[in-house]
């Protein structure tokens, strides 16, 4: 039993373990899937990023043509007042065209020998120079001449274009940051298909990766973590996205490790207390069989104590001399019962009924007189099976002394026979107080006894000597409390 419960306690430590291993493994395959997702939602924004930036640019670049030929057409409509005859048609010309600007909000100012000499009139007058030159200089100006007179345009970016651009990057940021903020959690980097032109980075210090050889290095160290995440970006290149693992998923990398030192540790501590455990097992029997040894070998010595006692003085006969020689025989019996505890004893085939007899007789005539014993063995069938003698009657002893310790010295004991093929049963039963579940379970550890001067080793010798011995079983039937109690021996019969 108690092997089967060392097997079962291994067994079940081995599935825990597993177990455990596999929610491990388990929850950082969940941490890694999600850590990716995140990242890829990450690459996507910067790409999306790259896109929008592309296309504002490509809209910026539209929108200062656009800027430029108007500008343009406003200088050729003020040119074409150098022609007297079309001065009405180019007054509405002008009309539309400074609509077309202040409408743009362009600002605008018009130069003489880089004097301002109109739009905006609070500049009339004022040199070009300085941070006012500028400040206008960021176009290319337009030059011409009105009524013989060099004239100079200068011009800034539309105030709706800046206000756009600003809204644009505005929103652009705080997008990035955003994203960055909210989805990147572990140290991640974007570079180009040839893997040495950084597009982003996030959760890294710019500083380990502002030279080729720190990049290099640093996607070398990512790589060995995680394969690379190949993306596509809007102008249809290639982009690859190297990322490390996250502090949490470095640290379950090194749980498993925990549990298989901490399983470890326990299989140790447990295989100590079963080895201390069993040490003391074995301790109690040996004193038990120190105790078993006194108690045997103490009935007949006393027997022969009182016979020599009796017998100084008196003539001898053949009756005392009978009665001598039994105890020698049990003397002998208890020799060589506990010469064979501890080795393989030999079996031979021998009648199963005359064993049972051989005990019975001996304990019937030192058992109480109120103990009746039956033997039902069907009289037209043999029992043989390989036996140890010695060693079997002393199981038939030790279950019959319990039964009529339960009894308290007045009932029946009742030992029945019977056999099929290949076992032959052996049922030893009393009309004693019985047994309580919780006695049940524990009558066959050594040690356990409900007697007041028991050492608890009746019922596990005879337990081993026939479940070891004689390859056969010996358990508890049944007991009912009030009622009694009954034994089944099972052995081999021969092959």
């Amino acid at each position: 039993m108690k092997q089967k419960l060392k097997l079962i306690l291994l067994l079940l430590s081995i599935v825990l373990a597993l177990f455990a291993l596999w929610q491990v493994e388990n929850v950082a395959q969940q941490v890694r899937q999600s850590e990716e997702s995140k990242i890829r939602l990450w690459a996507n924004a910067i790409a999306q990023r790259n896109r929008m930036t592309s296309v504002t640019h490509q809209f910026f670049q539209e929108a200062t043509l656009d800027e430029q030929r108007k500008i343009r057409l406003y200088t050729d409509i003020l040119e074409s007042f150098n022609d007297p005859d079309q001065s009405t048609d180019l007054r509405f010309s002008l009309a539309y065209v400074n609509y077309i600007v202040d409408s743009a909000k362009t600002p605008i100012i018009i130069t003489r020998d880089d004097s301002v000499i109109t739009v905006p009139s609070e500049l009339a007058g004022q040199k070009l120079q300085g941070s006012l030159l500028k400040e206008y200089s960021s176009n290319p100006p337009f030059h011409y001449r009105l009524w013989g007179m060099p004239m100079t345009l200068y011009y800034k970016e539309s105030q709706n274009y800046t206000q756009l651009r600003d809204m644009l990057s505005s929103f652009s940021r705080s997008f990035m940051e955003e994203i960055t903020n909210n989805s990147v959690i572990v140290p991640v980097v974007i570079v180009d298909s040839c893997r040495s032109h950084l597009i982003a980075h996030g959760n890294i210090d710019p500083s380990d990766i502002d030279t080729p050889d720190k990049l290099a290095s640093r996607l070398q160290s990512m790589e060995s973590m995680n394969d690379p995440i190949e993306i596509a970006l809007p102008d249809n290149s290639t982009a690859y996205i190297y990322y490390e693992n996250s502090q949490l998923l470095k640290t379950l990398r090194w749980v498993p490790l925990f549990y298989f030192f901490i399983a470890l540790v326990l299989l140790i501590v447990a295989y100590y207390l079963f080895r201390t455990t069993r040490t003391m097992e074995q301790n109690r029997i040996w004193v038990g069989l120190a105790k078993e040894t006194a108690h045997q070998l103490g009935t007949p010595i006393s027997s022969l104590t009182g016979w020599t006692q009796y017998l100084r003085g008196k003539e001898f006969s053949d009756q005392y001399a009978c009665e001598v020689e039994k105890d020698l025989q049990r003397l002998e019996t208890i020799t060589h019962r506990f010469s064979k505890i501890g080795s393989v004893p030999e079996l031979q085939d021998e009648n199963v009924r005359d064993a049972v007899e051989s005990a019975i007789n001996y304990l019937q005539s030192r058992a109480p007189k109120k103990v009746k014993f039956v033997l039902s063995f069907p009289d037209d069938e043999t029992f043989i099976a390989p036996l140890n003698s010695y060693l079997f009657q002393w199981v038939i002893e030790n279950l019959c002394k319990n039964s009529i310790d339960a009894m308290e010295g007045s009932g029946t004991i009742t030992i029945v026979a019977s056999q099929d093929a290949r076992t032959i049963y052996l049922d030893v039963s009393d009309t004693g107080r019985g047994m309580s579940k919780s006695v049940q379970r524990k009558i066959f550890d050594s040690g356990f006894t409900t007697k007041s001067r028991g050492w608890g080793l009746g019922l596990p010798l005879a337990r081993r000597i026939v479940n070891q011995y004689h390859r056969g079983r010996l358990y508890l039937k049944y007991s009912v409390p009030g009622q009694g109690t009954c034994f089944r021996i099972e052995l081999n019969k021969k092959r």
